[in-house]
């Protein structure tokens, strides 16, 4: 169809509401790409809420109410700031934060690395171990069985799963997982909590200068902010990047038409900042549900995210309890392969092996190694009934020493130009990295002088 103008030209006329002439997508289309863009961002960003982080969630409002939601706010940014930086350096080169760091750092200064990463491996196969107790509690209070066998079959299960060497049917399982998460915002509205209470201690800060609460502070910062997802997210976007094309070798952007390019790094900058804005979604509904019931209640000695499901019970109702066993589930289930395969991530890139789900044990025998003791160590552990307090305890002071270390490594490779071009940080990345890096020293050194997790 063609419209005249004045001069009796005829032109071709453009679509209503668009400024080009070309069609608008449809709204289910662009739906379809916006999902089709999740990936690593959200798994990562799920698998931060893992059982550990759930219980100090829960804590957080069992013991001061609404008076720590404003928490959300601040982590929200540092988070995205941490993982887009991580998924950035592994765009722009198609390699992983411990390859880069060889490139990057002297022999002396990797071996520092190298001790840093094997803490890491400890801490995360004692994380494994409290998550499968946590999955095991919590299919217990679905009267499934035992906690025992159910913590043993979802290590059996997760280890065979990394094992198949298909990161195609890894990704999917994931995505299905990270879903067990939307059944908090199903507590929250159960819970029917004050909103404007809530939106008031949201945005305006309610401190107390006691013990607990810096202490759980310190906490919800550690587990937010773990050092595990550094790696997690540079590899899984590497995985992503394989699993495109046809020689399964990751393609960074500057091999890239400019076009595609600027598509998969706005693409990936949507998915990582959604996975942090679900992180803390999930986050924030838990605390408004613990405060809202356990808090009001006079029920402040939450140690578990089994406890906190227990509590609810009579309550919040049956419902309440079922949906708060369901999220921990789930999460634990997702954490564990991410926990395990952080670590050995970075260790496998960093002394020069292969590594990736997307390859087969032949390929990766460290790598797949790695995996396995991480998932088997923390399976053993889980079913010699230690402490998982005791363990997250301990979890959580060794995440607290390598966390600014690691972030340092991170920063200094993401504003390395002759690594990462022109997609190196800018001024706000710095900004809020650095500021991470403070935050989280200092949560260290407080974690240290009162001697709580």
């Amino acid at each position: 169809m063609a419209t005249a103008t004045k001069s009796g030209r005829a032109t071709p006329s453009k679509r209503k509401g668009t400024r080009s002439g070309a069609p608008r997508r449809p709204p289910v289309a662009r739906w379809r790409q916006y999902v089709g863009a999740l990936g690593p961002g959200l798994v990562t960003g799920a698998s931060d809420d893992d059982p550990s982080g759930i219980a100090t969630y829960a804590q957080v409002g069992a013991k001061f109410g609404f008076g720590m939601l404003w928490s959300a706010l601040l982590t929200f940014p540092l988070m995205a700031a941490v993982q887009e930086m991580c998924d950035r350096t592994a765009l722009a080169t198609g390699k992983g934060i411990g390859e880069l760091a060889v490139k990057r750092y002297t022999r002396r200064w990797r071996m520092v690395l190298g001790v840093l990463l094997v803490a890491l491996m400890v801490a995360n196969a004692l994380n494994i171990a409290a998550d499968l107790v946590a999955v095991g509690s919590g299919m217990h209070l679905l009267h499934a069985g035992p906690p025992a066998v159910w913590g043993l079959i979802a290590g059996v299960a997760v280890t065979a799963l990394l094992m198949s060497g298909s990161f195609h049917l890894i990704a999917r399982v994931f995505k299905v997982l990270c879903l067990a998460l939307l059944s908090y915002l199903g507590v929250l509205v159960i819970a029917h909590p004050p909103w404007g209470s809530v939106a008031s201690h949201t945005l305006i800060p309610h401190v107390q200068l006691s013990k607990d609460y810096i202490a759980l502070l310190v906490a919800v910062l550690g587990t937010t902010i773990s050092p595990y997802l550094f790696f997690w997210q540079s590899a899984h976007r590497m995985e992503e990047l394989r699993d495109e094309g046809a020689t399964r070798r990751a393609v960074p952007l500057k091999e890239r038409s400019s076009r595609d390019a600027r598509k998969k790094e706005s693409m990936s900058r949507l998915d990582v900042f959604s996975g942090m804005a679900f992180s803390n979604l999930v986050m924030f509904a838990i605390i408004v549900a613990s405060a809202q019931t356990l808090f009001h209640h006079g029920n402040h000695d939450v140690t578990s995210a089994a406890q906190a499901a227990q509590a609810l019970k009579p309550i919040a109702g049956r419902w309440a309890e079922d949906l708060f066993a369901l999220g921990f589930i789930g999460s634990g289930m997702l954490a564990i392969p991410v926990l395990a395969g952080a670590g050995a991530v970075g260790m496998a890139g960093l002394i020069g092996k292969s590594w990736g789900f997307s390859r087969t044990v032949r390929q990766a025998p460290v790598f797949y190694g790695l995996v396995v003791a991480g998932t088997v160590g923390g399976t053993v552990l889980s079913l010699l009934h230690v402490d998982p307090i005791h363990l997250l305890v301990l979890v959580a002071t060794i995440n607290g020493i390598a966390a600014a270390p690691f972030l340092v490594v991170v920063l200094r490779i993401a504003n390395d130009r002759d690594l990462m071009g022109n997609r190196g940080n800018g001024r706000i990345a710095n900004v809020l990295g650095w500021l991470t890096v403070a935050l989280m020293a200092a949560a260290t050194l407080t974690l240290l002088a009162t001697g709580t997790g």
